[in-house]
């Protein structure tokens, strides 16, 4: 089994009983077993910002993006050093990878990042990858590892994603504000994980994510035919048993039909400069009869972008129908806009994304 395994800040930062050292140390026992036992694994870590405050002695998170990217750099080397000296105790090498969103956004250096993944894997190396946080300006960056987990994931064909975080599973509600919280073991389709973001809550001071960027991760992965397990990374026990086969936490079941790579990468992995809104017409038009969107059927443009860069596609009540490569920019499509016979996105560059 091809397994993507990702730990968040609030869980490397570790505690008074269990520093951070001990926590990398568990977590490589449990990827180094089940490495020999067969899996592929690849690792998606937070915690070089976490780990730079810390040796700087900040009392927070810094704010500013400059201070943050300053942060990252003095905690990414301490975070794989941390990693090489674990993984090497027992018996296996680890690779640094630093991802950019616009590493994946273009289609040649996503190819070129998914051919160097599969190397490392092909050698028994562990790859592990972080966000380039010392380099990522804001409109580049990630936000959060869950989603760099997810597209990940995806990159190397996985098998599974496993998402570690600090709660034991995902709950109708917020368990440490909600008494009435009740816990969900299985999300069986994108219909129910939809429905399941009102419940989902924000990061805490340490991390950039929470259950709604853990819930979008599950909708990338799930939607490329990909199943993601949410469980407790505080106890070691939780993750062997979880490798194991064991039913803990929270799975969410791939969809039957997942979406084949070059569609997963228009809808996931993509940054979309601007957006197209489009009438009933081409709106039908898309979903009933996979048609390409025409000009005839936009109705206004948002945003600046070039020919071959990523739009959003939108119905009249402003929900998101899909995503594509635009053969217009964004000049050429407003002078040209509501004339037949003129292709906007052809039908091979485009995916549906609506539910």
């Amino acid at each position: 089994m091809r397994r993507v395994i990702k730990v968040g800040t609030s869980l490397l930062r570790g505690s008074s009983d269990r520093p951070t050292a001990a926590v990398i140390a568990d977590l490589a026992t449990s990827l180094s077993r089940q490495q020999r036992r067969g899996d592929a694994i690849a690792l998606v870590t937070s915690g070089a910002v976490g780990l730079g405050c810390v040796a700087l002695e900040m009392g927070q998170r810094p704010s500013e993006v400059v201070a943050l990217q300053a942060a990252a750099a003095v905690g990414q080397g301490r975070l794989m050093a941390l990693y090489q000296d674990a993984f090497a105790v027992r018996g296996l090498a680890v690779a640094q990878v630093l991802l950019t969103r616009g590493d994946l956004a273009s289609r040649r250096r996503y190819q070129n990042a998914c051919r160097t993944l599969e190397q490392l894997l092909a050698w028994g190396v562990v790859p592990v990858v972080n966000e380039n946080d010392t380099l990522a300006t804001d409109e580049l960056r990630f936000g959060d590892n869950d989603t760099l987990s997810a597209l990940v994931a995806v990159a190397i064909g996985a098998d599974e994603l496993v998402l570690l975080t600090d709660v034991d599973r995902l709950y109708s509600g917020d368990p440490r504000t909600d008494a009435e919280a009740r816990p969900i073991e299985e999300v069986r389709n994108l219909a129910e994980l939809d429905s399941l973001h009102s419940v989902a809550t924000g990061g805490g001071q340490w991390g950039t994510g929470g259950m709604t960027t853990k819930l979008a991760a599950a909708r990338i992965a799930t939607s490329s035919g990909i199943r993601v397990r949410l469980a407790d990374g505080r106890d070691p026990a939780v993750l062997d048993a979880l490798l194991s086969g064991e039913r803990v936490g929270t799975v969410f079941q791939p969809s039957p039909s997942p979406l084949p790579d070059r569609k997963g990468w228009l809808a996931h992995a993509l940054l979309p400069k601007g957006s197209l809104h489009l009438d009933a017409g081409a709106e039908r038009a898309l979903i009933q009869q996979g048609a390409s969107l025409l000009a005839v059927g936009v109705q206004a443009v948002e945003g600046d972008f070039g020919r071959r860069e990523a739009v959003r596609l939108l119905a009249s009540d402003g929900r998101e129908l899909g995503r594509g490569l635009a053969s217009l920019s964004s000049t050429e499509l407003r002078e040209l806009m509501g004339r037949a016979g003129v292709e906007v996105v052809h039908r091979d560059q485009l995916v549906l994304t609506g539910s």
